[in-house]
């Protein structure tokens, strides 16, 4: 049984950008001339995704949001929950009632950066993949009388069971290891073709290097850059497992309510991502989930290390290019194989049951000489077959010696009586 299987202790799966009261405040009002919100969207064009809607803007991909639950009531999200589930025993059935005595903002901000879908043509938030669908699943951080482990196991599972294409984690569990009906659960997705983005974390929360889901193999992990394209301090984090970075600092989204707020954190990184993914799978629905995940890193804009930098991961995400480039495909996930990883490093925690051997007499070389069998007095004991092969050819010389010598001695006696010659 995993860490925090079937015991419930209030374990705290923190949410990535912990300390919203201090990280969100208004937007200025609109000007009468122009959409400052819409201009305030800075990723939109840097780094590729309006390009990317010349091809597609995501339609007929369904995005997992697995936060504290979607107020899919505000302007920019109707009509894009088309589901959800509540996991925390503190929201509504649907997922879409947001749960939480602190962060219940958190859900609804997610989800609009990944799908949100503006309040007309040029106005309001627009989420990197405007016309995904998305389903709402209402977890309790650390609130409520379910262990955070379990709920996310189940979630995971239900968005799968529900015909997610991506799941979203923007939230850290703020350890390396995790439990392992996450093993499971993850690997349930992997297996379903499920592609899963996850929140490197922020050292402004605390978090100063990944954590899990951020660390699991095949995860897709976000980490998150500042206006200029430099690492940020305090919106993000650092960690071997990173694969993509994406902008984190000065966001803007929609609050319950439909309050439009400006924001940061990996937790708004990870939802670009999760679009541009989504992008990706509407524009290639024939690829794998690795495949999706190999054209978001292979793509990437150049920055830090060459290769999986622990600060950038692969690079700076260009959703133009993960949407129209030219990639080979591969074989497996650039991020890592799950099951492997189970297969290494969970197998010290199976005791196999040995089943029952057999008996089977012991094997006698054929050339072999078999030793007879000794008695107390350190006698040799004759064996049947020894008797049969030796005793009975020596008795019968035995007997015919012993007639030849009492002939011979019978003759002599003859001989020895017949008269002399003087």
């Amino acid at each position: 049984m995993g860490r925090g299987d079937g015991v419930i202790r209030r374990r705290r799966v923190a949410i990535a950008a912990a300390a919203l009261a201090a990280s969100i405040a208004l937007v200025p009002a609109l000007p009468a001339s122009a959409d400052a919100v819409r201009d305030a969207e800075y990723w939109l064009t840097e780094y590729g995704i309006t390009a990317a809607w010349t091809v597609t803007q995501g339609a007929g991909v369904t995005i997992a949001i697995i936060d504290t639950g979607i107020d899919s009531s505000v302007p920019e999200l109707r009509g894009a929950v088309i589901g959800g589930a509540d996991f925390s025993g503190l929201g509504s059935a649907n997922g879409q009632t947001p749960v939480g005595s602190t962060g219940s903002e958190h859900g609804t901000l997610v989800a609009s950066l990944a799908a949100g879908r503006g309040r007309g043509p040029d106005l309001g938030v627009i989420g990197a993949a405007p016309a995904a669908n998305l389903l709402s699943i209402s977890i309790g951080f650390g609130e409520g009388d379910i262990d955070s482990d379990v709920q996310i196991a189940e979630a995971v599972r239900w968005a799968v069971d529900q015909g997610a294409d991506v799941i979203n984690m923007s939230l850290t569990r703020n350890t390396l290891e995790w439990p392992e009906s996450w093993d499971d659960a993850f690997l349930y997705a992997a297996e379903n073709d499920v592609v899963v983005v996850a929140a490197a974390g922020n050292r402004g929360s605390g978090t100063t290097v990944v954590g899990a889901p951020a660390t699991m193999p095949g995860v897709l992990t976000v980490a998150g850059v500042d206006r200029q394209g430099q690492a940020s301090f305090d919106a993000s984090s650092q960690g071997i497992t990173i694969g993509i970075a994406a902008p984190s600092e000065e966001l803007i989204g929609v609050a319950p309510g439909g309050t439009i707020v400006r924001w940061g954190g990996t937790s708004g990184a990870t939802p670009i991502v999760a679009g541009v993914v989504a992008l990706v799978r509407a524009a290639h629905p024939d690829l794998d989930a690795a495949n999706v995940i190999n054209r978001i890193v292979a793509t990437a804009r150049p920055a830090g290390e060459p290769g999986p930098d622990p600060i950038y991961g692969f690079g700076i995400l260009d959703a133009a290019a993960a949407v129209s480039a030219t990639v080979p495909l591969v074989d497996t996930n650039p991020m890592g194989d799950l099951a492997e990883w189970i297969r290494l490093y969970r197998r010290a925690n199976v005791v196999p049951s040995a089943p029952p051997v057999p008996w089977v007499p012991p094997a006698v070389a054929p050339d072999a000489p078999i030793a007879a069998p000794v008695g107390p007095s350190g006698v040799l004991i004759p064996t049947l077959p020894l008797l049969r092969e030796v005793g009975i050819p020596l008795l019968a010389i035995g007997l015919l010696g012993s007639s030849i010598v009492g002939i011979a001695v019978w003759a002599l006696r003859r001989v020895d009586g017949l008269p002399r010659s003087r």
